[in-house]
């Protein structure tokens, strides 16, 4: 797996239409607010032409990419933290996600209608960030009352973790996100446990109407910058169209060709995300599999290994790591043993993106 996305947004900014863009699911569209009221969970593999050409070599073996997991999440409305809406339920599925997908509509439609009445994306943005912090606030604050307990007890490090946490509470009230703040080393393993939804890694996606880029969606990237994060613009409905009468990559190609689409919302997604929460690929070829797989950049060999195999981990004794370019070239490892290309690596070994890795265990 590369890593799970929750789509979240406004009802009506057009998630569903997104996730079918996105991942090909068929997921139900209305024009109604909370037509999602199940969360839609659809898998799609990450587009790689590394992982393409060197499955060349291979033609006898499977191709296994990585993937994304995209989680529909209902749309927030004011006052989710408090319930309102499907709130709560929705707010708690958020937790499970590794990165936040913002969807923003940035598209004019007098058949679907706008909750508020109007497009504005920085009013949109503003009322949904305004909810996962104020439930954020109510989930830090109830811990914040169990920690300032446990500053009557005997425990010598609960006042410095009481007085940590304070200030985080604080600085969510006052309105910044978890992910803009310095986190005190004190409260580093409960915030986790925790897992406030403002300390997720977030993007914004603009969902374009047909005619495409327009002055919401530059207001979208403007408020990304401000965030210092990214903003991925993505025509929703053409694309959820196209992914559902493209009867191959190579059909769909096409189709964005005649619109002026040069790749996929999908790969631009996959390329932004794998930036935000900084993460690399490395390529296995052993067995019937041609495969990728994806680790958090400054991964150790015996650990990437491990995310094949945990016994890979416990029983690594070095790491054989090929370029991609230069076995692409010779055309065979052997080529690449015989030319002294190939490289032995050990346990303090860091994979990088795009290495090519046959793992030698005991």
């Amino acid at each position: 797996m590369g890593f799970t996305c929750g789509l979240v947004g406004l009802p009506n900014a057009g998630k569903s239409t997104i996730f079918n863009a996105l991942a090909n699911a068929g997921a139900r569209v209305e024009s109604y607010p909370f037509c999602t009221i199940e969360a839609n969970i659809g898998t799609v593999s990450v587009p790689d032409q590394r992982l393409d050409r060197l499955a060349t070599l291979f033609p006898e073996k499977e191709k296994i990419p990585t993937h994304l997991e995209f989680i529909d999440i209902a749309g927030l409305v004011e006052h989710a933290s408090d319930g309102e809406g499907m709130g709560n339920q929705f707010l708690a599925e958020i937790r499970a996600v590794d990165a936040v997908l913002h969807v923003v509509r940035c598209f004019e439609d007098p058949n679907v209608a706008h909750v508020t009445g109007t497009v504005d994306p920085a009013r949109d943005i503003g009322i949904v960030e305004t909810e996962l912090l104020l439930k954020d606030h109510e989930t830090l604050g109830r811990v914040a009352k169990r920690l300032h307990q446990e500053v009557k007890g005997t425990d010598r490090k609960a006042p410095a973790r009481a007085e940590a946490w304070d200030h985080l509470l604080d600085a969510v009230a006052a309105g910044q996100p978890i992910r803009s703040l310095p986190v005190d080393h004190a409260i580093e393993d409960l915030l986790r446990e925790t897992s406030p939804l403002t300390a997720k890694p977030s993007l914004f996606v603009a969902n374009l109407g047909d005619a495409g880029d327009n002055a919401s969606a530059e207001a979208v990237v403007r408020a990304a910058e401000e965030r210092g994060t990214e903003a991925i613009a993505i025509r929703g409905r053409l694309e959820a169209e196209i992914a559902e009468v493209a009867g191959s990559p190579e059909e769909r190609a096409n189709y964005l060709h005649e619109y002026g689409l040069e790749r996929t919302g999908l790969d631009a997604l996959a390329r932004a995300g794998y930036r935000l929460l900084d993460l690399v690929t490395f390529f296995t070829f052993e067995g019937p599999e041609v495969r990728a797989w994806t680790v958090p950049r400054g991964t150790t060999a015996p650990d990437a290994g491990g995310k094949i195999h945990s016994d890979f981990a416990e029983r690594f004794v070095v790491a054989e790591v090929m370029n991609l370019e230069d076995l692409l070239e010779v055309g065979s490892e052997k080529g690449l043993r015989d030319a002294g290309k190939l490289h032995r690596s050990g346990h303090d070994y860091v994979v990088a993106d795009g290495d090519v890795i046959r793992f030698v265990c005991a």
